[in-house]
């Protein structure tokens, strides 16, 4: 009787590692070896009772070496495949993983190492592709401190034994290729420490889709082959983004914008959007839509802004080719998009990016420069080179595979100083002994840098609330390179004011003026934000003082003003109709007040107010220059009155912003123009068709000849209570 030849020597700590999912080298025992003249195959399969291997429909038996290991002679060189028996006698085939050999290339390797692999989601996550025939998921990982790494999911039964993965020399990356595995398949990664320790089963920072939260998984997804039909907006959009050109922003919280309340009250899905935001944006005459994070995150009341999965658009409303659908539905309509994007922190969940490898790996490892106090977070480590490659790549991933137009960064002052929000003695000085984090700052300098080179026509926008200087400024000029700032000491001094009763307002009239101060030294944008309309502090409405009417009309006012000030522009959604309630994430925002007369009529201001801006190069064009604005008299604060002029290029007519701020109607309110002839008033905040009563001008006024307020002509003018008036000079 013939007997199986001898299985080529397994060293026992090979078995040993092997079997308990602790070997850093799996591929030098698994899959096929060549022992002498003979191809041999060793493969681990728990749920098998015999395990042979086919070729040609042939079956050769893999004898067990000892529990899950089998190991047997496979004779020649065509390819094979496992047949798994069960003590049941029910037979599974399948594809060998450790017959594959390695995917990254020495490049990806070196680029990854280096940390300038600026296409870094083409090497690391999960692709779906085919290798010699043979359709399967190809993972890949950055965990350098790992003893071992195992992808495990449905198609494996979560068994770290089944694929460990091959790691890519001293790189820190582990790979395999997984046959079968295909698109919508979910996974984690099981990773043991270099302390033997296995870490809680982690999501995959690259990944492309995750599981709907709570469930935490990763999820194998195609993202290639989509039919992108904006090509008329992407070959145009550099004209859109520039600092001369309207940029009006509608702040979208797309789980709370509108909901489905026929449907259990679940919110519109990205294809939805895609019809109803876009249609509504345009309408009201926005330049741009700007979605609170879409990066996958596991708690809603974080809106976002604590993101687990940085590379997957959010599963809530639908897989990354719909969120592509809203985009290049707003392009196609004219819309540019903006993302909130969070690279300044990130939340402690265990299966998150904390302690990924089993060390601080992600984030820095001293706490006082590692957590952050005020959110409970994890701050990364922007001075190791791979961790600010991950994020670079990251920005530009969504600029890429996206299209989005812009980029808004959260929480940049946080990033900027190693002593943000944190007391003496708890935090670390750089080098120099001073406050600026370095790292974060080279960081955002190369990200800028990268976005802008790569990506014609993009914007980034900071949210910085220091004086930082040089944020909007370029980074060869030594500043961070961002294309526009959000104006924060603007908003909060200005809502303080309009907040208070008008009869203390002349007391705080610097608070109104003060913004022109600074208004140039960045490029700036006017925002009002869902910040200003959450956390008990009242929806932009509920801070007006007085009546009803005069809440109105104190808000009315504030819009024209904000519309007539130098700076591009942002508001969150609800606050174009007054929604009289703070924002609440876990409803739409209040459609029904949207119907009635005074909120109507606020509504259609916003929308004359974007037609109006966008149409007029006074309001524009020089937004972000000296030489857009002028004072008419900023000193009126007795009488709580602005006046201002606004002037395009040469050839534009100016146009002058004239603001009352108290409910005292002014006749014969005499205001200094910058040239003769007819005034128009374009807008005027009383129209009845803004829910006003229709007092003012009748139309405009005529400049005589009389110089006042340091200007050559004036006109006398009704200025009704708590309204804005815009004229523009009639060539």
């Amino acid at each position: 009787m013939s007997t199986s030849p001898a299985p080529p020597p397994i060293p026992d700590d090979d078995v040993r590692r092997l079997l308990t999912a602790s070997h850093d080298d799996p591929f030098a025992v698994l899959g096929p070896h060549r022992h002498g003249r003979s191809r041999w195959v060793t493969a681990i399969d728990p749920g098998a009772h015999a395990l042979a291997a086919v070729v040609d429909g042939r079956k050769h038996d893999l004898p067990r070496l000892m529990d899950a290991l089998f190991c047997g002679k496979v004779p020649g060189t065509k390819p094979y495949h496992l047949r798994g028996t069960g003590a049941d006698g029910q037979s599974w085939d399948y594809e060998d993983a450790y017959r594959f050999g390695p995917v990254l290339s020495a490049d990806d390797e070196y680029l990854i190492a280096e940390g300038t692999h600026e296409r870094l989601w083409e090497a690391l996550g999960a692709h779906v592709m085919e290798i010699d025939g043979i359709r399967g998921t190809h993972f890949a990982v950055w965990a350098p401190a790992a003893r071992r790494v195992s992808v495990v999911g449905d198609f494996n039964a979560w068994d770290g034994r089944r694929h460990p993965m091959r790691r890519r020399g001293t790189s820190g990356i582990w790979e395999i290729f997984v046959p079968g595995a295909g698109d919508g398949a979910p996974y984690k990664y099981e990773i043991m420490g270099n302390d033997g320790v296995v870490q809680p089963l982690k999501a995959d920072p690259v990944a492309f889709r995750a599981q709907h939260p709570p469930e935490t998984a990763s999820v194998v997804a195609d993202i290639s082959g989509y039919g992108w039909k904006d090509a008329g907006w992407m070959s145009a959009r550099d004209a859109r983004n520039r600092r001369d050109q309207p940029i009006s922003v509608y702040e979208v919280h797309l789980g709370s914008w509108r909901r489905r309340h026929q449907e259990g009250g679940r919110p519109l899905s990205y294809r939805e959007l895609a019809e109803e935001l876009v249609e509504y944006a345009c309408d009201m005459g926005f330049t741009h839509l700007e979605f609170l994070p879409v990066s996958e995150f596991p708690f809603d009341g974080s809106w976002g802004y604590q993101p687990i999965g940085l590379y997957a658009p959010t599963i809530r409303f639908g897989p990354p080719h719909e969120f592509r659908d809203l985009v290049d539905a707003a392009h196609r309509a004219g819309l540019g998009v903006i993302l909130d994007w969070v690279p300044g922190h990130f939340p402690t969940d265990e299966h998150g990016l904390g302690r990924f490898d089993g060390t601080a790996l992600y984030e820095y490892p001293d706490p006082r420069e590692g957590f952050h106090n005020d959110w409970n977070t994890l701050i990364y480590n922007y001075g190791r080179t791979e961790v600010q490659n991950f994020l670079v790549a990251n920005a530009l991933y969504w600029l890429e595979e996206y299209h989005i137009d812009g980029l808004r960064v959260d929480a940049v002052a946080s990033m900027l100083y190693r002593d943000y929000s944190r007391a003496d003695g708890e935090w670390v000085p750089n080098r120099d002994g001073g406050r600026e984090n370095y790292e974060a700052i080279a960081f955002l300098q190369r990200m800028n840098r990268l976005a802008y080179g790569k990506n014609p026509g993009i914007m980034t926008v900071a949210e910085e609330s220091t004086s930082f200087p040089g944020v909007s400024s370029p980074v060869d000029a030594g500043g961070l390179g961002f294309g526009y700032k959000w104006n924060m000491g603007w908003m909060n001094d200005t809502l303080d004011y309009i907040e208070r009763e008008p009869v203390y307002r002349k007391y705080h009239h610097h608070q109104m003026t003060f913004g022109i101060d600074y208004a140039f030294s960045e490029n700036f944008i006017l925002p009002i934000s869902h910040d200003e309309v959450v956390h008990g502090k009242g929806s932009m409405l509920a801070k007006m003082p007085g009546d009803e009417w005069q809440k109105f009309a104190n808000l009315r006012a504030y819009y024209g003003f904000m519309w007539g000030h130098p700076g591009k522009k942002l508001l969150f959604m609800g606050c174009e109709f007054a929604q009289p309630e703070e924002w609440n994430h876990d409803d739409d925002i209040n459609w029904d007040a949207a119907q009635r007369p005074p909120h109507r009529g606020v509504q259609t201001l916003i929308r004359d107010l974007n037609r109006l801006y966008r149409d007029t190069p006074a309001l524009h064009a020089r937004d972000c220059e000296p030489s857009g604005f002028g004072w008419i008299e900023g000193g009126d604060a007795e009488h709580s009155m602005l006046s201002f002029a606004r002037f395009g290029a040469e050839g534009d007519p100016p146009c002058v912003v004239v603001c009352n701020f108290t409910p005292v109607e002014r006749h014969g309110y005499r205001v200094g123009l910058p040239k003769g002839g007819y005034w128009r008033e374009v807008l005027n905040t009383d129209s009845d068709a803004y829910g006003g009563a229709n007092r003012g001008n009748l139309g405009g006024v005529d400049a005589e000849e009389h110089p006042y307020q340091g200007q050559p002509c004036s006109a006398e003018m009704t200025v009704p209570p708590l309204t804005t008036l815009i004229f523009e000079a009639v060539s």
